[in-house]
């Protein structure tokens, strides 16, 4: 008989015994690594494509953006046409609100086209939001930075609109097509147009 298969005296396992446990083992490990991956790819996923650029409307893809993240989703901000305004890091605090065409503002479009009206508009809008403490453009930009949210820019919009690249905060990701968004948006489970 081989001592391979014989009982050791003190009760531990063979050399069989201990490759088939090995094995065992080994299988086991592959599985949970596979359940991981899994797990991992069942991330939720958000596409925010941000189309305006007024200080209005910057709020609500960084919003939405800095919260799915804390919700642990993976986020990506597609910024295209004056949404690439929220990206450029000297405009993202100086963003302007338009009197015109806003049917929640408190003045007549008649007065909302007068000149300097958007002026107005935009300091009591800025004053709304600092005596609420609600987060400036930039501070929420960088919390959602922070939390792992992509900022892509529209390659075709950088070029139509002689933006420079270097403009942008340093983490926006720039040579982003559509064909790339549009990916993104199939493999998303939520997608919002803002």
């Amino acid at each position: 008989m081989s001592t391979d298969t014989q009982p050791t005296p003190d009760g531990a396992p063979s050399a069989e015994e201990f490759e088939a446990l090995q094995s065992r083992i080994d299988d086991l490990e592959d599985e949970l690594a596979a359940v991981r991956t899994e797990v991992d790819d069942d991330t939720q996923k958000m596409v925010i494509i941000a189309t305006k650029g007024t200080l209005d409307m910057a709020y609500p893809p960084l919003i939405l953006a800095s919260t799915a993240a804390a919700f642990g989703y993976d986020v990506t901000v597609f910024h295209t046409f004056w949404g690439l305004e929220i990206l450029h890091e000297e405009k993202a605090d100086d963003l302007k609100l338009s009197a015109v065409g806003n049917p929640n503002m408190p003045v007549p479009n008649v007065v909302g086209a007068l000149p300097g009206m958007d002026r107005v508009t935009t300091r009591m809008m800025a004053k709304q939001i600092a005596d609420n403490e609600v987060a400036t453009v930039r501070e929420l930009i960088e919390t959602s930075i922070d939390q792992g949210v992509r900022f892509q820019a529209c390659q075709m919009t950088i070029d139509l609109m002689g933006y420079d690249e270097d403009d942008f905060f340093d983490e926006v990701e720039t040579g982003v097509g559509a064909a790339s968004a549009f990916q993104e948006m199939a493999e998303a489970d939520i997608q919002l147009l803002v």
